[in-house]
């Protein structure tokens, strides 16, 4: 039997101005909250979005943050807690940092069963580099000796001393080329593209994965679910939607627009996290 494609399904989504609508309804149990973007810009809260929490506490929501940081989970509390927001209102967090951690970790899943120890490791510099303490790894800068890329950043390459080379994304995309050749695997821990910083783009790991998988290379994505969404437009893909400022209502035909180029389905579509 035939049928129509999926992209090419009406895209049915409920334009709402603020949480307290969805809410009030109580249809959800559990409430997972992105971050950049979202509750902030990487630099400071969104206006609202800290009283938006304390109100979705009132109503007994469980809270947990879902985010495509490469960082572990308990480095994503520190930094909610220095922008302001009170962490006691989540009943945790969980990050593609920690999962990869815990998978690379345990080593249970079969297809981490078959990763060798030895990997080329790209990662952050000016956003600190990420620590594989615990996990018995050994980092190496040459492909011959790699088993798998483990990439938490677009910045730097790991060295065997721990210590972070500063690269340019080309330079890491050329080392990419050479482990293609060699077909191992790699192993992204934000599957993210870009994310938002104070109102700029900063190009994220998903992006090498990406040019991997066009180089025709394995890649293991470690990132959020889908399911039963918000889309908050004046976060990453306000520029792309033609917001100029905060709290700017998205014509439905360019959020349209945009979940069709990138195939991705809201439920709901919202200005800003506020209630």
């Amino acid at each position: 039997m035939m049928g129509r494609s999926f992209s090419s399904m009406p895209i049915e989504f409920q334009t709402i101005n603020g949480l307290q609508q969805l809410a009030e309804t109580r249809r959800f149990k559990a409430w997972f909250l992105d971050q950049f973007g979202v509750l902030h810009d990487g630099k400071q809260p969104y206006p609202g979005a800290i009283s938006t929490l304390e109100k979705l506490a009132n109503y007994g929501t469980k809270m947990v943050i879902i985010s495509n940081s490469s960082r572990r989970a308990s480095t994503t509390f520190d930094k909610l807690r220095s922008l302001g927001f009170d962490t006691s209102l989540f009943v945790g967090a969980i990050t593609s940092g920690e999962l990869a951690h815990e998978y690379l970790l345990r080593r249970d899943d079969p297809w981490f069963t078959r990763l060798g120890r030895s990997c080329i490791h790209m990662t952050w510099n000016d956003r600190g580099a990420i620590s594989l303490e615990g996990l018995d790894l050994q980092v190496v800068d040459n492909v011959e000796e790699a088993e798998f890329i483990l990439a938490h950043g677009t910045e730097a390459l790991g060295l065997p001393s721990g210590a972070a080379l500063s690269m340019m994304l080309e330079d890491l995309e050329k080392i990419l080329e050479q482990c293609v050749a060699k077909k191992i695997p790699m192993v992204v821990a934000n599957p993210d593209f870009v994310t938002v910083e104070a109102r700029a783009l900063r190009v994220m790991p998903g992006t090498l994965a990406a040019t991997y998988e066009k180089l025709g290379g394995e890649v293991k994505w470690m990132g959020k679910p889908g399911i039963s969404s918000a889309f908050i437009t004046g976060g990453v893909h306000a520029t792309e939607l033609g917001l100029g400022k905060f709290g700017e209502t998205a014509d439905n035909s360019s959020v349209h627009a945009l979940a069709t180029k990138y195939e991705a389905y809201p439920t709901y579509v919202l200005p800003s996290f506020t209630w």
